[in-house]
């Protein structure tokens, strides 16, 4: 399937913004993992392909926007695709723990892989992952070890941890 892209400069720097001929497909907050990505996909610059979810995520990011209506093209397993549509019930300016998610599936010794879930979510803010925190309130993992990234989408929804 055919891939494009388009870029945004945000609050947490520039993000990749990835759609397909069925929706979004991936949203890349780190360059580094961006140009992975683009190194492994044949991905097309059109800004007219990305245009629904670009203007999405700069209403979110100018605070006009609290939830995304966008069609989804989201490739992963089950069981992540479970945590992943959970992690979009999380109220806008809320957090919860990794524990209280697997939980929330119906799995509470699945906590690490709920955690690994979270780590592969394409869709980052869109599929909000960044709403899940320690269960001491921490900010634990996002994007790896960017957890400064997960600070700044929280505070510009008003948590402040």
């Amino acid at each position: 399937m055919k891939l494009y892209y388009d870029s945004y400069d945000c609050l947490i720097g520039r993000i990749y913004i990835v759609s397909d001929e069925l929706g979004a497909r991936n949203i890349e907050i780190v360059e580094e993992k961006w140009q992975e990505f683009a190194s492994k996909n044949d991905v097309q610059k059109s800004s007219s392909k990305c245009y629904d979810t670009l203007k999405q995520v700069d209403e979110y990011f100018l605070g006009k926007r609290r939830n995304f209506e966008l069609r989804l093209s989201i490739e992963g397993t089950e069981f992540r695709k479970r945590v992943w549509k959970e992690l979009m019930n999380i109220p806008y300016g809320e957090v919860i723990s990794y524990s209280q998610l697997a939980e929330a599936i119906g799995n509470p010794k699945a906590v690490r892989a709920v955690g690994q879930a979270n780590r592969a979510n394409p869709l980052p803010i869109i599929v909000p992952c960044h709403r899940v925190v320690g269960k001491d309130k921490s900010l634990v993992g996002y994007a790896g070890t960017r957890t400064d990234i997960k600070d700044k989408l929280l505070k510009l929804e008003g948590i402040i941890l």
